[in-house]
Parts: C-alpha cells; structure tokens; sequence
C-alpha cells in the first residue's frame, strides 16, 4: 500500500526515527504532504557520483532556483561560479582538506558573497562603498549567499541529482580567490558538488534533532529542560546507529565539543577573521 500517509511516515522515519517520527507524525495532518516536502525530507549529503555531466540545461534551472531565493532589500550579494575543469577542481580540492568528492565533481558550484558587484556600481557612479567596512554588510553577503545555495541544493535534488556543501572551501579563502580571480569586495562561502548519485555508494538520510529540541515557542527555552535533555539523549541513541554504520566515532555532543571546546579544531580557518578584511570586509 502507498499512499500519502505512508510515504510521510517513511520520510519522518528516515529524518528521526520511529519514536520521534511517531510523535511528530501525529502532530501534522496525515494528508499534510507533497513533493517539496518530500524533496527536503529525503536531503542527504552525497560524496560519490557517476562521472557524467550536469546538462547546462540543469544548471541554469538550479541557478534560477538560487535567483529566487529571499534577498534582504533586492541586494542579491552573491555570485556563484561552476567549476567543471578537472585540473582547477584538482587544484581547488587541495585548498580543501584534499576531497575527493571535489577533485571528481562533475560540477562543483562555489557560492560567493558578492559586495564586489556593489563597489563597481559605486565607482562607475563616482561614489565609495564606506559601508563595506561593518559587520551588517559582511553578514548580509553571507545571508543572501547561504539562502540562494539552499535553494539551489533544494532544485537540483528535485531534478534526481546529488548534493554536498564543502565548507572546507574556508581553510585557505586568499589562495581559493586567486584561483578563481575573486574581486575585492566578495570571498566563498562554501561550495556545492552537484551530481548524479552513484547508486553504489548512495548513503542513508541522516537523522536530525527532535523538534522538541530545536522548537521554542515565543521565547528560547520555552520548553523543559529535561525535555531537551531527553530530547538530545534519544537522538544520540539514533545518530550513534548512523555513525557506527559509517565507521565513524558514534558520540554526536562528543562531535559538537570536538568542533567548538577542542583548541585548534577549526585549523586554518581560525586566520577567516583575517582573511576577510584583507578582501575588503571588516567587523565594526
């Protein structure tokens, strides 16, 4: 039997498993669903594909999808570059902790947050682009930026193809904007390899936080604390399985602590700060 009730609960079930599904599940309206949800719900990172190409005829629907994504004020401070040639990809993998997933991506699409666009606007007009110096307008470029990729994720993964940002695009910002001759004013953000999943090695949708964790109503913390508490421990109980079925360390709060309570967790990126006011951002 496949009906809309059963899909939406193999979707839930996959995103958080069967007890969080269960309460989530009864929480919506069993005919509460559709092909978006669908698309959003089944996201997972995909790190293999076959080596064929993405049509140009795609790409240009994934870009108009990351058009129209939300832009404070209509700014749209963001470009993005496709990178198919495989000896820039090579090189562009290497300023990226060496992933393989980059260095064989059919498409990789580099996501920048784009104030350049805005200082060329400003000189063509005899003008000067004081503002570019306050954290506001770094923030804004990345806002603009991380909501068009997710859009762009979203469409490509609707059109049958796989997804993985690459954050790691961050360790070396200066060398990856000589590679790809970014203008003072703009840096990357992250990257987005778009392909056609390997059927061989297509891997399992991740689980996530129960809602009850991540859901605050009129004010943060509006829940219980144990029910967070409870909330987290379920999940590590689902996300061990996942990890351990990956080979991978199967403590999730372990993971979060080794990220931020670990000194040098963050490598290279720890010199970002820097990176960024030498290409025209500043924090004031």
């Amino acid at each position: 039997m496949d009906t809309v009730s059963d899909r939406r609960l193999v979707a839930l079930l996959r995103r958080y498993g069967a007890d969080e599904a269960e309460r989530v599940g009864a929480r919506i309206d069993p005919l509460l669903w559709n092909d978006v949800l669908a698309v959003q719900l089944a996201h997972r990172s995909v790190r293999k594909f076959l080596p064929e190409k993405v049509s140009e005829d795609h790409l240009r629907a994934i870009v108009a999808a990351a058009s129209s994504a939300a832009s404070s004020s209509n700014l749209q401070l963001w470009s993005v570059i496709a990178v198919t040639d495989s000896e820039r990809l090579g090189r562009i993998a290497e300023l990226a902790g060496n992933q393989e997933s980059v260095r064989s991506a059919p498409l990789l699409l580099v996501w920048v947050a784009d104030l350049a666009r805005a200082a060329r606007l400003a000189t063509r007009r005899g003008r000067e682009l004081v503002n570019a110096g306050y954290l506001e307008s770094a923030v804004l470029g990345i806002v603009d930026t991380t909501l068009a990729a997710q859009n762009a994720a979203l469409a490509a993964e609707s059109l049958g193809l796989g997804t993985v940002f690459i954050g790691a695009l961050r360790d070396h910002p200066t060398d990856l904007a000589s590679e790809l001759a970014l203008p003072d004013h703009s840096f990357a953000v992250v990257g987005l390899v778009v392909g056609r999943p390997d059927p061989a090695e297509y891997p399992e949708v991740k689980p996530r936080l129960g809602q009850d964790v991540v859901l605050h109503r009129e004010q943060y913390g509006s829940g219980a604390q144990d029910a967070e508490d409870e909330g987290v421990a379920a999940y590590e109980d689902a996300i061990a399985q996942f990890y351990r079925s990956q080979g991978l360390p199967d403590s999730w709060s372990e993971r979060v602590l080794g990220r931020f309570a670990a000194p040098g967790a963050l490598g290279h990126r720890e010199g970002l700060r820097q990176a960024l006011l030498q290409r025209g951002f500043g924090f004031e």
